[in-house]
């Protein structure tokens, strides 16, 4: 009988299932050759790794030839070195830590399955203890310090456990949705969807839903793929698992125009929220949205009881962006250190599209700290390099605003496009600073929906960190010397 996971091979070669000349050429010896998905470090892809027994080796960029030579020479079972060699348990079924940058990093547990476990192989999950099985009281347990992760989650940084409670004495749940239309939550998805999967099944399992819900943006091919076939291979599934996908526009992936993407619904609208509503509802019943990342970490937590951790990616003025795995008691600073900046570090975006600007990342990742210094939770860091002016960053994110909102309330629809005004009035020597603030105070607090309730927070934590560039401009004076020629920049 053939082995069913793969640390029961001796030798074991690992390549991105995306890199098909690298797999050829690498097929050409007698290994056990595996397709996997992105580490999540795309500066080391194709990143090939060699597993002898307990020992591995890293080839980071490895081009067809390199992968031919190294199935050449481990024929004889020989480890030549490559960047780095890890030795570890010879059972292993989660990446190891590696000396390698950006894999040196924090922790890799909900990435533990990228780049190491086959996406699809419900033997590999098992091997790394998944498929628990536990009681609903268990998850609820393990899920008490779970929030929730990023706008595109009902909770954004509420414990999730909550609602599961209400919700597990209704007589009918629709379902446990989840939300994978962030850049983020699709490479778990292709990396590791069995993670993603069991975490929505241990939902539905507390809350006795009908069917699990996975929605991806419907550029996301390979998410979409390697989800169905981990679907097919999950074992006794407490509920089946539909993928549905959604337009890639920015504002689909907002909690409530999900629901309204999956019920077929060709124009999407935010839904006003109920006070005291605690889940919306999927054709009329109650229903979980999480997103991915969320619903990995509750199978990690389930398996591990480890404390919360967070996904970071970091990108903006970066020789290659990276998304690393950080303790919520680490600095965001540190995840700096998976990439390379190539003019320097002026500010950074912390918490996605509408996120807040910040000139320190000296900052805890836990939610509670990016909430006290106005910075988005999202789990993303874009650098703004020394040369870059935040008056055009913010303009254009202002802009993009009022282009994209879906226009169904006041307050973010005329807010978003009066901001832009005020920004643009900035250029013509009018700087309103009290206006600016009063405006996205009104949008935080009046919108229907989470697009409404940030697109105002870079203009107002600009003017919080960077006050004196933002009037400089007004004094006809660009700091960076690059909007005077064109002050366009901000339409």
């Amino acid at each position: 009988m053939p082995p069913n996971n793969i640390t029961d091979h001796r030798v074991v070669v690992r390549v991105p299932s995306d890199s098909d000349d690298v797999r050829t050429a690498a097929s050409e010896g007698d290994a056990n050759v595996v397709a996997v998905g992105r580490t999540g470090i795309p500066d080391l892809e194709p990143l090939v790794t060699v597993t002898i027994e307990g020992r591995t080796a890293l080839y980071p960029n490895c081009p067809p030839d390199q992968a031919a030579d190294i199935a050449t020479d481990i024929t004889d079972g020989t480890l030549d070195e490559g960047a780095a060699v890890i030795e570890h348990d010879p059972d292993a079924a989660s990446f190891p830590a590696a000396a390698v940058r950006g894999l040196d990093l924090g922790t890799r547990r909900v990435l533990g399955g990228c780049g190491w476990r086959r996406p699809a192989s419900a033997a590999d999950h098992e091997a790394e203890g998944g498929f628990v099985d536990v009681s609903p009281n268990d998850v609820l347990d393990a899920a008490e310090t779970l929030r929730g992760r990023g706008w595109g989650d009902w909770r954004h940084d509420d414990r999730v456990a909550d609602d599961w409670r209400r919700l597990r004495d209704d007589e009918h749940t629709a379902a446990v949705v989840v939300n994978a239309h962030a850049a983020v939550d699709g490479l778990l998805l292709e990396s590791a969807p069995l993670e993603v999967l069991e975490g929505a099944q241990l939902a539905a399992q507390v809350v006795g839903a009908e069917k699990v819900v996975v929605y991806v943006s419907e550029d996301d091919e390979r998410a979409v793929t390697r989800t169905r076939k981990a679907a097919d291979a999950y074992p006794d599934p407490v509920a089946p698992v539909d993928v549905v996908t959604g337009p890639s526009a920015y504002r689909a992936a907002e909690p409530t125009m999900v629901l309204e993407a999956i019920e077929g619904n060709h124009r999407l609208e935010a839904r006003l929220r109920p006070p005291g509503s605690s889940a919306p509802t999927l054709h009329e019943t109650p229903a979980l949205v999480h997103t991915a990342r969320t619903l990995a970490q509750l199978a990690v937590a389930v398996r591990t009881g480890t404390p919360p951790t967070r996904l970071v990616t970091v990108s903006g003025d970066v020789e290659s962006p990276a998304t690393v795995e950080l303790p919520e008691s680490d600095r965001l600073a540190d995840a700096l250190a998976a990439v390379t900046l190539v003019d320097g570090f002026k500010a950074a975006c912390v918490g996605g599209r509408f996120g807040g600007l910040t000139p320190s990342l000296d900052v805890a990742a836990d939610p509670d700290a990016l909430a006290d210094a106005d910075l988005g939770t999202e789990g993303t860091v874009e650098v703004l390099g020394e040369t870059r002016c935040v008056l055009e960053f913010v303009g254009k994110r202002t802009q993009f605003a009022a282009e994209t909102n879906c226009g169904r309330c006041v307050p973010c629809r005329e807010g978003s496009t009066q901001l832009t005004e005020l920004l643009r009035d900035v250029y013509d020597g009018d700087y309103d600073a009290e206006g600016i603030e009063e405006l996205t105070r009104v949008m935080d607090a009046s919108s229907v929906c989470e697009f409404g309730v940030v697109a105002g927070r870079p203009a107002r934590t600009t003017l919080d960190a960077f006050d004196a560039e933002v009037a400089a401009h007004a004094d006809g004076r660009c700091p960076t010397g690059t909007c005077f020629d064109a002050p366009e920049v901000t339409h």
